[in-house]
Parts: C-alpha cells; sequence; structure tokens
C-alpha cells in the first residue's frame, strides 16, 4: 500500500490512491474535525497506533500555509539555481513537504532536529526565514549562515543541520540524543535520513548504541523511493526501513500525509519521552524533481509516474481537499493565503539576489568558537590571515 510498484510507471497500487483521495472526515467537536487514515499505519514490535487524526481549522490552516511557502520557496530556489544566482549543489524538497510540516507539528522547539542536505524544508518550519534560507543559498551575509554554508549546510536554535556526508548526520543525532539523555531534560532528538543513506553501516551502529542505552532519539528515513537515480529495490534487499532496526520499535507512514507524520511522530516521541528508548519511523514520499540540480530526474522514472504522484497524491491539495470538503475553509480564504505566500517569496528572493555578499576577510572568521588565535592558517603554509574577532 506503501510503496511504489515495480512496473514501469512505478505508480502507486490502485488501492491506495484511491483510498489517499477520499480521505472520509466525522462530524467537527470541540477537538476539531476527524480524519479517518485512508492508509494506515503498518508496524513493527509496536501497537496502539491511532486510525484517524483530529484537527481545527486552524492547525489545517498552518499546515496549508507552511508546505505552500515551503514549495514557492524550492521553486524559487530553482529558477535563482538556473539564473547563476545559486552555484554548487542545490537539493530541493518539492513533494516531501508533509514530513518536515508534520514532524515539527509533533515537536517543541526545545528538541532537536538533525537532517542530511536535502534541507531547506526543515530549516524553514526550525525558525529560519524565507529570505534567511533563500540568502544563504545565494551566499549573502543576511544568509541564516551569513551566506557560509549555502544548501547543505543551514542551521538555526536547537536545528543541526544540514550535513554533506551521506548518513553521517545520524550518529550525531544519537549524540544529541545522549546529551539530552544526560542533562535529563526530556528532550527528544530527531535524526532524518533517505532511503539512499538507509544501507550505510553507519546508521545500524546509531541504532545498536541508541537502544542499548535507551536514547531520547527518533531516527527517521524519509524513503524517496529513489537514492540518486537507484530505484530503492534495486539498492536494498528489504525495503521495510521501518523493520531495520531490528529491536527498535518501528512504524510505516504516508508521508504525504501531514496529519499521518504528526500522529506517527507524536507516538514515537512519547514512546522517548517516557523514556523507553529509540524509535524509527519510515516516511513513505516522492520528490517531483532530480536529485539535485544536475539531475532531471526523468532518465530513471517516467514523466507520467511523477505526473500521477502529483495529481493524486500531493501532500498540499491533500490538506486543500479536507479544508474545502469539510467547509473548514472556503476557496477564497485558501487563495488569500497564496497570494500573501507568493508576496513573501517574492520579495525573499529581491532580498537573496541583493543582498551584501561577505567579505573576504570573513572566510577565517567564526572558525572559532571563543578564543581566536592571533592568526590562522590559509589553504597553504605561506597564507595566514589575522582575524579581527
Amino acid at each position: 500500500m506503501f510503496a511504489l510498484t515495480s512496473a514501469s510507471s512505478r505508480a502507486l497500487t490502485a488501492a491506495a490512491t484511491r483510498a489517499f483521495a477520499t480521505s472520509a472526515a466525522a462530524p467537527s467537536s470541540a477537538a476539531g474535525v476527524r480524519f479517518d487514515f485512508p492508509v494506515p499505519f503498518m508496524t513493527h514490535k509496536c501497537s496502539g497506533l491511532p486510525d484517524h487524526a483530529m484537527a481545527t481549522k486552524e492547525e489545517l490552516l498552518d499546515y496549508y500555509r507552511t508546505m505552500q511557502v515551503i514549495r514557492r520557496m524550492e521553486t524559487a530556489a530553482g529558477d535563482l539555481y538556473k539564473s547563476k544566482f545559486i552555484r554548487g549543489f542545490c537539493h530541493l524538497y518539492s513533494g516531501q513537504e508533509a514530513v518536515c510540516t508534520g514532524v515539527e507539528a509533533a515537536i517543541t522547539k526545545e528538541d532537536s532536529v538533525i537532517t542530511a542536505y536535502r534541507a531547506h524544508g526543515f530549516t524553514y518550519v526550525r525558525g529560519v526565514s524565507v529570505k534567511g534560507v533563500l540568502a544563504e543559498l545565494t551566499g549573502r551575509q543576511g544568509g541564516c549562515a551569513k551566506g557560509k554554508g549555502g544548501s547543505m549546510h543551514m542551521y538555526n536554535h536547537n536545528f543541526f543541520g544540514g550535513n554533506g556526508i551521506v548518513g553521517a548526520q545520524v550518529p550525531l543525532g544519537a549524540g544529541i540524543a545522549l546529551a539530552h539523555q544526560y542533562q535529563g531534560n526530556k528532550k527528544v532528538c530527531i535524526s532524518l535520513y533517505g532511503d539512499g543513506a538507509a544501507n550505510q553501516g553507519q546508521i545500524f551502529e546509531a541504532y545498536n548504541m541508541a537502544a542499548l542505552w535507551k536514547l531520547p532519539a527518533i531516527f527517521i528515513c524519509e524513503n524517496n523511493q529513489y537514492g540518486m537515480g537507484t530505484a530503492i529495490g534495486r539498492a536494498a534487499a528489504s525495503t521495510e526501513y521501518y523493520t531495520r532496526g531490528d529491536y527498535i520499535p518501528g512504524i510505516k507512514v504516508n508521508g504525504m500525509d501531514v496529519l499521518a507524520v504528526r500522529e506517527a511522530t507524536k507516538f514515537a516521541v512519547d514512546h522517548a519521552r517516557a523514556g523507553k528508548g529509540p524509535f524509527v519511523l519510515e516516511m513513505i514520499t516522492y520528490r517531483y524533481g532530480g536529485h539535485s540540480m544536475s539531475d532531471p530526474g526523468t532518465s530513471y522514472r517516467s514523466r507520467e509516474e511523477i505526473q500521477q504522484m502529483r495529481s493524486n497524491n500531493d501532500p498540499i491539495n491533500n490538506v486543500k481537499n479536507r479544508l474545502l470538503s469539510t467547509n473548514l475553509a472556503t476557496a477564497e480564504e485558501l487563495k488569500e493565503i497564496d497570494q500573501a505566500v507568493r508576496k513573501e517569496v517574492d520579495e525573499a528572493v529581491e532580498f537573496a539576489k541583493e543582498d551584501a555578499e561577505l567579505p573576504v576577510e570573513e572566510a577565517y572568521t567564526d572558525v572559532y568558537k571563543d578564543t581566536v588565535p592571533e592568526a590562522i592558517r590559509g589553504c597553504d603554509p605561506f597564507t595566514w590571515a589575522h582575524p579581527k574577532h
């Protein structure tokens, strides 16, 4: 019901597609409207998952706006890259917005998040403005890392990146979870990685330590079906990533449904906060674009497959349909949100183009946190800089 079939179209099964499109809603109450999940959770060594979610108008409008901002921001990033305002690597998040939006809705700003290089969506939901994201991409001083990090290295309070080495963020996340446990602060760490990174040995080592020490660690595999250009079935003997923790409980989640993502993450977070140890979540999602800007994304999958996913399983349309079908919002209300989002992103694009670049001397600042040496060596033994701070 979750994974793409082995047929050439690799579309979701017809049953899952129909179910997703006809998600039932019950009458509203003080807690909001009940939405039954069209695709049930699949579990490993756990039980008690809900078959529905309650959501208010305010919550759904917030999720809708967040995902629209990310979608439009990523479209703008793609245009900036093609216009050569952005250089180097750039991995877009379009299609996967329900994952970062749903995860963030299930945790607090005091919890920690660390992810891979497809980081723009999580950077935004962790509190960085659209200007801060796009200016970081264009290498301007108004970026969230002063333009020094670029696409793969963005940070904010309790957001530890943005990491360029495949899978390396997962053991780092286990370390952050260890710090939370050591400090006894009841916080959790969310560590995200893709299906391509899921075969890395260091991930299993992190699983082992997290289970052995009962760390408050949530490991989330964003399974977007392709590791670079390789379909998951060609790269992994087992594609049931939610069972990969073996002795760690896991859940397979419809990652195109923001409410399913939220409820599954809440379940895992409650487990970890209670001192019961780590959890593995597999979010079945889909990226609309290529792996990076250098990948057209159509040499290993058909345009028809991409279009079918956009038409039948788009995470933004899913929330929009729920709002309209339950009369929680009108088409005019959503149009107003769309217009405000467009204005916000357009202004951020101009800022990212016009903001000043850092002076060359800044290459030698922010190397040390506190005590700054009088001189820092450059790329060879003969080049030395004397940072001012």
